[in-house]
């Protein structure tokens, strides 16, 4: 619907609203049947398409939805600890960050090289062939979110 700023936010507004807390805006390079697609990928893991009108503002909006999910994404809470050796996501906190662009680029920096490092580790040292269930499926989704992130 338009918006319309003198109108309180409904119920179904908020259920519907996406977060772009920890999200990535990017050119849509791998959808072709559009010109000026973005892609939108949330912290949730879900993936949004929107098209603009020109590749400026394609190029404006992702700029804009980059900086706000910046200032949003404080750095991630360790992932929670259990008895278990199932893996676990970190979790990410929709609140405000502390740290200044140059801080924050530092820390993504150096979260990517742990990342590509960990991601590498956990490649060579792939389940037993032999191995069914669980572990196998602890394997897939912590390769998916090493990859995702």
């Amino acid at each position: 619907d338009e918006y319309k700023p003198e109108k309180a936010l409904s119920e179904e507004d908020l259920k519907n609203a996406v977060s772009v807390h920890h999200a990535l805006a990017s050119k849509a390079t791998d959808y072709e049947k559009k010109p000026n697609v973005l892609k939108l990928k949330t912290a949730d893991w879900r993936v949004l398409l929107f098209q603009a009108q020109s590749q400026e503002e394609m190029q404006t909006w992702i700029n804009k939805i980059n900086c706000v999910a910046a200032v949003f994404s404080a750095p991630p809470f360790p992932a929670a600890i259990g008895s278990q050796k199932k893996f676990s996501r970190p979790l990410l906190p929709a609140t405000t960050t502390k740290l200044s662009q140059d801080e924050q680029l530092k820390s993504h920096e150096t979260k990517l090289k742990q990342i590509s490092t960990e991601l590498a580790e956990h490649r060579s040292y792939p389940p037993d062939k032999k191995l069914k269930g669980k572990e196998v499926d602890d394997y897939k989704l912590k390769d998916h979110y090493l990859e995702f992130e």
